[in-house]
């Protein structure tokens, strides 16, 4: 056997080897080419499906961040507005209070008055009743001790004359 041979191959060894490879060639296109690219093809399907899906996802969780946000916001201007309100209905409440609390006091101090008024004038009432008593009671002694004599009795019933006569 020569070297050579070993080397360059017999052309029917190449003629058969490219007829194995054809026939390959072609039985590898007729069943095994067209599922391949139908699972590459399958595969970036899929892929492109699951980029669009995280797309999609990241769209909506930019939007339901964004309704938080509204969501935050409304409930941050809803509970400034309840605080308002309460310290609108705290200001009335205690504004009520007050005048109330004035209108009473003014009720008792106008009461007072008016029961001062009243004991007073009844304290006079009283007074004028005991000064009148107590003049009655001198002028009985004074008139008693006057009418013992009849001449002082006689003047006493002139000046009374008088005294009528001028008003």
């Amino acid at each position: 056997m020569n070297p050579m041979e070993l080397v360059t191959p017999a052309i029917g060894l190449m003629f058969w080897t490219c007829v194995v490879f054809i026939l390959l060639l072609i039985l590898l296109k007729k069943f095994a080419w067209k599922p391949i690219l139908k699972a590459v093809d399958d595969r970036n399907n899929s892929i492109e499906e699951a980029l669009s899906s995280a797309e999609k996802a990241k769209e909506e969780m930019a939007e339901l961040t964004a309704n938080n946000e509204k969501i935050l916001s409304d409930a941050r201007l809803e509970r400034d507005a309840l605080l308002k309100e309460a310290r609108d209905i705290k200001e009335k409440i205690v504004g009520e209070a007050k005048n109330k609390a004035a209108e009473e006091a003014e009720k008792i101090i106008t009461s007072a008055k008016e029961q001062i008024t009243n004991e007073k004038m009844k304290a006079m009432t009283e007074l004028k009743n005991q000064v009148a008593d107590i003049s009655i009671e001198m002028a009985e002694k004074i008139v008693k001790a006057e009418l013992t004599d009849a001449k002082k009795q006689k003047e006493l019933i002139a000046k009374a004359l008088k005294a009528t006569e001028l008003n």
